[in-house]
C-alpha cells in the first residue's frame, strides 16, 4: 500500500484526528494526551501507532516516555491532505475542549513547583513518623499566612472561615442559609473571633464591596451554584487587582445520588470547564489540578483551580457580575 492511501486511511478516524489536532500544536506523551482527550492509554496508543506507520507522526523518546509530533512538510502529497484533515479537526465538537486542556497540561509540564508539591505529597502519605499528619501540617501552613482579607463564598457553617480567621486580618464567610450564618456568627462570638464575619448572600453575587478581598475561596460549593460561570465573574468583582481566585471542587463524575444525598446541582467540573471560565473571566496565572481522590468507591477526585487577577491593563470582562 502506498504513503498516500495509508495517510488517507489514517485520517479517516475522528479520534486519529483529534490526535493530530493536538500534536500540530505540542509534542505530547501518552499521559499528556490521556490528560487532554480524556481517552484510555490504550486507545491512544493504537491510534497513535496506525498515524507513525502512516508517516504522520514521529515518536522520540526521552528516558521511559515517548513524545510524539506530526510530521511537518513533507513536501508530498500527503501536505495537503494533512493540511485538510487538520482543517476538519477544527470542526470536531470536542476541538474546544481539547485546545483548553492543551493549555492547561503544557503549563502544569512547566510547573515544576506543581510537580515538587505532588513529590512531597507522595512521600509525605508514605513514610510514617509519630506526629507526621496532614492536620499539623496544615496548622503549620496556616500559620505563615500573610494577613490577608479573605472572602469565603458558600461557607456553610464556616469550618475553613474559622481556620482563616486565626490567622488572616478579616474573613467574610457569605452562605445562603440563615441559619447555618446565624449559626456561624453565634459561634465566632463566641469563641472570640472578631475578624470573623457572616454575610448572608448568594455566592453569584456575594455582598461584598467592589475590589476588596485578598483572596476569594470557593471550596466545595460551586457545584451548587445556578451559574458556575457567574459566582467566577463574582470573585473577579470582588478581588482587589493581583487577588487569588482559589477554587476547590468535585471533578466531572457519575455518580448521580450526589444530587439527592448531597443536594449537588453539577455532578462536578471537568478541569477544561473550569480552566475556560478562569480564562474568560480575566483570570491570569490560571492552573488546574486533580489533587485527591477516594479510596472508595464511587472514587471521588477532588479538583484545585485557581488564578490572579492582574494588577492592571485589562479591565473586567463584558457581562461581568
Amino acid at each position: 500500500m502506498s504513503q498516500t492511501l495509508r495517510a488517507l486511511r489514517a485520517l479517516g478516524d475522528a479520534t486519529r484526528l483529534r490526535l493530530l489536532a493536538l500534536l500540530e500544536k505540542e509534542e505530547l506523551s501518552v499521559h499528556e494526551l490521556q490528560e487532554i482527550t480524556h481517552l484510555g492509554q490504550s486507545r491512544i496508543s493504537t491510534h497513535l501507532a496506525q498515524l507513525q506507520e502512516a508517516g504522520l507522526v514521529r515518536c522520540r523518546r526521552e528516558g521511559r516516555r515517548a513524545y510524539y509530533r506530526l510530521v511537518h512538510g513533507t513536501g508530498t502529497d500527503r501536505d495537503s491532505l494533512v493540511k485538510a484533515a487538520l482543517a476538519g479537526a477544527r470542526e470536531l465538537p470536542e476541538a474546544e475542549h481539547d485546545a483548553v486542556n492543551l493549555r492547561r497540561v503544557l503549563q502544569l509540564r512547566q510547573d515544576q513547583r506543581q510537580l515538587y508539591f505532588n513529590q512531597v505529597a507522595g512521600r509525605f502519605d508514605r513514610v510514617y513518623g509519630p506526629g507526621r499528619s496532614w492536620q499539623a501540617l496544615g496548622q503549620l501552613l496556616l500559620r505563615i499566612l500573610p494577613p490577608l482579607v479573605v472572602a469565603d463564598l458558600g461557607s456553610g457553617e464556616g469550618l475553613v472561615s474559622e481556620l482563616l480567621a486565626r490567622r488572616c486580618r478579616k474573613v467574610i464567610a457569605v452562605d445562603n442559609s440563615e441559619r447555618i450564618v446565624a449559626y456561624g456568627a453565634a459561634r465566632a462570638r463566641r469563641i472570640g473571633l472578631k475578624n470573623l464575619e457572616f454575610r448572608l448572600g448568594d455566592l453569584q453575587d456575594p455582598p461584598i464591596a467592589d475590589a476588596s478581598v485578598d483572596l476569594v475561596l470557593l471550596s466545595q460549593a460551586l457545584h451548587h451554584a445556578e451559574d458556575p460561570p457567574r459566582a467566577v465573574r463574582s470573585a473577579w468583582r470582588i478581588l482587589k487587582p493581583g487577588g487569588q481566585v482559589w477554587i476547590l471542587d468535585l471533578r466531572q463524575h457519575q455518580f448521580e445520588q450526589a444530587r439527592e444525598l448531597y443536594g449537588d446541582r453539577w455532578l462536578g467540573f471537568s478541569e477544561a470547564d473550569l480552566q475556560r471560565w478562569l480564562e474568560e473571566t480575566g483570570f491570569r496565572e490560571v492552573e488546574v489540578s486533580v489533587v485527591a481522590r477516594e479510596e472508595t468507591p464511587p472514587h471521588f477526585e477532588t479538583v484545585l483551580a485557581g488564578g490572579t487577577k492582574p494588577v492592571a491593563g485589562r479591565k473586567r470582562p463584558t457581562g461581568a457580575a
